[in-house]
């Protein structure tokens, strides 16, 4: 039976494998680019652009402190006297107070219990009689006690109200290795033509892209496995409709999991959403455009399938998204062997000790979908031995990922890969153990696999889901730092470096971002 600790891990899982919904929270750069940002005393500050349409909803501006640390005591003034005149900017909700003197707000916190990055969220509407093409910037100045002084300015633009629109749900059927066309189109409800559009999609690993267009940027990092931006040159008419070439499809990789069922989603924007959008998720991670060809966007008539309300410059953004479901069909699955280690070592001695786990196939794992498995590994280090150094993909069993990341002294370890581990790749957790006593010093790594449903699954093979992990200790003690060597079962023949999945979910709740890890993966 399970313990309640790795139950607890388990879900976790199904966590990391799941579209996940919440407040938007941008994921920054370890040294961030983003122009005018002004810190002084070591802190800076970002904050959103928005857009907002006459007649329109309102729009959020979220004010960040780029800081390791979260402040418990602070104090924001907002200037709003540059857009006062087209847009209301009203108080912020949360945690301390605010008083206004005329065109400046002043919002203090003081000792608060469950500090954030997040230190304001300010609504922004269109006053009446708001014109297209009004802009200005709002002047936001932070003060804290320790910190210091720093300012930010974010600008906030009346744009031209458009009414895109798309179909809700688009329901596709693959098989590993196959190419599957997506037929994808996008509408006008509103009264006004619709210069250019942009075509934001990302999903899980089964929906890779089927070509790689030149007027589309790829994201390699930090969201979703694929994601990526297609600019397309075409007016979508008043009333009227596009579809995108036939060329566009979905690659389904030959290590798909089957049967399963996986999600993408797809979202029509303007040019200035997308940047607005872009703004609000300042580190997008690399990225690179294609070279296979020019994705075209080709006005067709008007669709009944088409015709729901939704208003543009993100008047309603769940109305312009289609959410894409693939139904992979056969039997493919993953056998994934636990990868121990023995090796001799003296008393006293620090030594390399590296385990893990192999993906025997012929699936891939960890690549989302209903049916797919997530494979956790508990490594339990040989009693007698002491974690002097973990590796960050690996948490105290008892603890979180996060706050007991590659922390060392555990006993136990929960490790998580939180990339696709492909068929033949090889997962590896390296530590640093102290030998304290002699002895034959005995511990074990040992597979659970998961699902998005937090169910405990199986995979091909169970009888190799254990491996156990020895250490020769001799002598009664030394000066330590040297000593033992460790043979790795199987032979490394390329290394591949991966970075943690940024998991984003659209629509009416936002995007969630989660924090990037770095993960090593063995051919």
């Amino acid at each position: 039976m399970l313990s309640h600790s790795t139950r607890r891990w388990l879900a976790g899982l199904g966590v990391a494998g799941a579209f996940v919904a919440a407040s938007a929270t941008p994921a920054f750069a370890a040294n961030p680019t983003i122009a005018e940002v002004v810190g002084a005393e070591g802190f800076s500050l970002y904050a959103n652009d928005v857009i907002v349409a006459p007649d329109g909803p309102e729009k959020w501006i979220s004010l960040y402190s780029l800081v390791d640390e979260p402040f418990t005591d602070y104090t924001v003034k907002v200037d709003r006297s540059a857009v006062d005149g087209f847009a209301e900017v009203q108080k912020p909700e949360g945690p301390g107070s605010c008083t206004e003197a005329g065109a400046v707000l002043t919002c203090t916190v003081k000792n608060d219990a469950e500090p954030d990055l997040d230190l304001l969220s300010l609504p922004v509407l269109p006053r009446d009689g708001a014109k297209a093409g009004q802009e200005g910037q709002l002047q936001f100045t932070v003060t804290t006690p320790n910190a210091g002084t720093a300012t930010f300015r974010s600008t906030v633009t009346i744009g031209e109200g458009v009414d895109l629109t798309s179909e809700p749900f688009v329901n596709l059927t693959g098989t590993p290795g196959s190419t599957v066309p997506a037929p994808l189109s996008v509408g006008n409800q509103g009264k006004t033509d619709a210069e250019d559009a942009v075509l934001f999609f990302f999903g899980s690993y089964a929906l890779a892209p089927a070509k790689r267009y030149e007027n589309c940027e790829y994201f390699e990092d930090n969201f979703e496995e694929y994601a990526y931006a297609c600019t397309l040159d075409a007016t979508v008419a008043a009333g009227g409709s596009a579809k995108l070439d036939d060329s566009f499809g979905f690659a389904v990789p030959g290590d798909a999991w089957a049967p399963n069922t996986d999600y993408g989603f797809a979202i029509w924007m303007t040019p200035a959403d997308w940047q607005a959008f872009r703004s609000q998720v300042p580190d997008f991670g690399k990225s690179a455009k294609g070279d296979e060809g020019v994705l075209k966007l080709t006005p067709t008539a008007p669709s009944r399938a088409l015709a729901r309300a939704m208003q543009q410059t993100d008047v309603d953004p769940t109305n312009n998204e289609t959410m894409i479901q693939l139904a992979v069909k056969g039997n493919q699955k993953a056998d994934v062997a636990a990868n121990g280690a023995t090796l001799d070592a003296e008393v006293g001695a620090t030594v390399p000790v590296t385990v893990g786990f192999t993906n025997n196939g012929p699936a891939a794992i960890n690549a989302g979908g209903e049916d797919g498995i997530y494979t956790l590994a508990l490594v339990t280090l040989p009693k007698g031995t002491t974690a002097v150094k973990a590796p960050e993909q690996c948490a105290d069993a008892e603890g979180e990922f996060g706050p007991d990341s590659g922390k060392a002294g555990a006993a136990v370890y929960a490790c998580f890969v939180p990339g696709v581990v492909g068929s033949g790749k090889k997962a590896e957790f390296p530590f640093s153990l102290r030998v304290d006593q002699p002895g034959t010093l005995a511990g074990k790594v040992e597979l659970f696999h998961g699902g998005p449903d937090e169910t405990n699954r199986k995979d091909l093979n169970p009888a190799n889901d254990t491996a156990k992990i020895l250490v020769k200790a001799s002598g009664d003690g030394g000066q330590g730092g040297g000593g033992g060597t460790l043979p790795i079962t199987g032979s490394s023949t390329g290394l591949i470096a991966g970075i943690g999945a940024l998991l984003l979910a659209a629509g009416a709740a936002g995007y969630v971002v989660s924090r990037r890890r770095k993960t090593r993966f063995v051919a």
